[in-house]
C-alpha cells in the first residue's frame, strides 16, 4: 500500500512538473513578439520605409539593411513595408507586422507626429521600436539612428552661397528654397541649418515652399510657377533639401527655356542626382553614407531582439523635449571634385552604373573611371 501510494505520488508529481513545462514553453512563445522572450536566432525585425518617391529607399535602405540583418542572422527575416507617403498606411502595416510577431520594429516615419501611436502600441507589446533616418515624436521610442540633419543643411546652404560667390553673383541677388516634407521633422532641421548660412549670407530669398511628401512633381510645379511669377533671370539660386526634389525644379526650369542653369542644390546622392552634378545640371549633394545606418540599425535591431538595451553615442531630443539614445552619422557635401572618392569608393554605385554613354564624357572630364 505504501509503494502504492508513493507511486501515485509520484506520478502526480511529474504531471505536475509537465504541466508547468509546458506553460513556461507556451508563455516564451507569446513572449516571442516583445523584446525578452522567444527564439533571438529565428526573429522577424519589421522594416517600415516611407514613401516611394525618394529613391534610396529601394536602392540603398533596404537592401543594406536585409542583407546586415541575414549576415549577422543568417535564421532572423526582415518583413518589409513601405507607405507609399501615407501615414495611415503606415500604422496599419505596424499593426500587422506586431500581429506577425516581429521583436523589434525599425520605423522610418512618413510623419513624424502621427507614427507616435505605432511607437505606443509596440510598447503595449513590449516591442522596441528604432527610429530609423527621421526622428520620431514619442518619449517612448528605444533608439534613434540617422544623420547630423543641422549638418546638412549647413553643408547645403555654404555649398550654394559659395558657388554663387565663385560665379560673382552680388549680394542681393535672389534665390528660391524648396524644403523638404513638413511632416518630416528632419526636414525642419535641413531647413534651420540652410537658413542658418542663407540668411547671413547677402542672398535674398525670393519664395519658399515645404514640398508634401517630398514628391518631386510638386516641387516642379511649385518652381514653375515661382519662375512665370519671378522671371527665371532673377533666380541666381535654387537650395532643394534632396536631390528628387532638386530635379524637380531643374526639370521646371528647362521647360522655361533656361539654357544655364543656376546652382541647385540637394541630397542623398541618388544615381540621377550624381550623374546631373557630372553633367553640370546640379551643383551638389550630400552623401549620407546609408551602409554604415542601415548596417548599424541592424546591428541595433539585433541586439534589441536578445533583449539587449545599447547605448548610443549622444542622445537627440524630440520635438516635445523628449531625450533619446542616439548615433548620429557625418554627412558629407559631394560636387564633381569628389564623386569619385566619395560614393564610388564606398562602393554605393559603380563606375559603370554612373558612367553610362549619354554620361561619359562627363565622367571623363571629372576624372570618374
Amino acid at each position: 500500500m505504501k509503494k502504492s501510494t508513493t507511486r501515485a505520488m509520484l506520478g502526480v508529481g511529474a504531471l505536475l512538473l509537465a504541466i508547468t513545462t509546458l506553460a513556461g514553453c507556451s508563455n516564451g512563445s507569446d513572449a516571442s513578439t516583445g523584446s525578452g522572450g522567444g527564439d533571438a536566432s529565428k526573429a522577424k525585425i519589421g522594416l517600415l520605409l516611407p514613401d516611394s518617391v525618394t529613391a534610396r529607399y529601394a536602392s540603398a535602405d533596404r537592401p543594406l539593411f536585409t542583407a546586415e540583418v541575414k549576415k549577422q542572422c543568417s535564421g532572423c527575416s526582415v518583413i518589409y513595408a513601405n507607405a507609399d507617403g501615407d501615414a495611415s498606411k503606415q500604422l496599419q502595416q505596424a499593426q500587422s507586422m506586431l500581429t506577425q510577431g516581429v521583436k523589434v520594429l525599425v520605423l522610418d516615419p512618413f510623419d513624424g507626429e502621427a507614427a507616435a501611436s505605432i511607437v505606443q502600441q509596440a510598447k503595449a507589446k513590449k516591442v522596441p521600436v528604432i527610429s530609423y533616418d527621421r526622428l520620431i515624436d514619442s518619449p517612448d521610442l528605444s533608439y534613434y539612428i540617422s544623420f547630423d540633419n543641422e549638418k546638412v543643411g549647413e553643408l547645403q546652404g555654404q555649398a550654394l552661397v559659395d558657388a554663387l560667390k565663385a560665379k560673382d553673383v552680388p549680394s542681393g541677388s535672389g534665390i528660391i528654397m524648396v524644403n523638404g516634407s513638413p511632416t518630416d521633422n528632419n526636414a525642419s532641421q535641413f531647413k534651420k541649418g540652410a537658413h542658418s548660412v542663407i540668411d547671413s549670407s547677402g542672398y535674398k530669398v525670393l519664395a519658399e515652399y515645404d514640398t508634401p511628401g517630398w514628391d518631386p512633381a510638386k516641387a516642379q510645379d511649385w518652381a514653375a510657377g515661382q519662375i512665370s511669377k519671378l522671371g527665371a533671370d532673377k533666380i541666381t539660386g535654387v537650395y532643394a533639401a534632396n536631390d528628387d526634389t532638386g530635379g524637380g525644379v531643374i526639370a521646371a526650369l528647362k521647360s522655361a527655356g533656361v539654357k544655364t542653369l543656376p546652382p541647385v542644390t540637394g541630397q542623398d546622392a541618388s544615381l540621377a542626382g550624381i550623374q546631373r552634378i557630372l553633367a553640370g545640371e546640379q551643383y551638389m549633394t550630400v552623401y549620407k553614407a546609408f551602409k554604415p545606418e542601415a548596417s548599424k540599425a541592424a546591428d541595433l535591431a539585433i541586439q534589441f531582439a536578445k533583449g539587449k538595451s545599447p547605448k548610443g553615442d549622444t542622445t537627440v531630443k524630440t520635438a516635445k523635449g523628449d531625450s533619446v539614445q542616439s548615433t548620429l552619422l557625418e554627412p558629407v557635401a559631394v560636387t564633381t571634385k569628389n564623386v569619385e572618392s566619395t560614393v564610388v569608393k564606398d562602393g554605393l554605385y559603380k563606375v559603370t552604373q554612373i558612367c553610362t554613354t549619354q554620361y561619359a564624357s562627363a565622367c571623363d572630364a571629372a576624372g570618374v573611371k
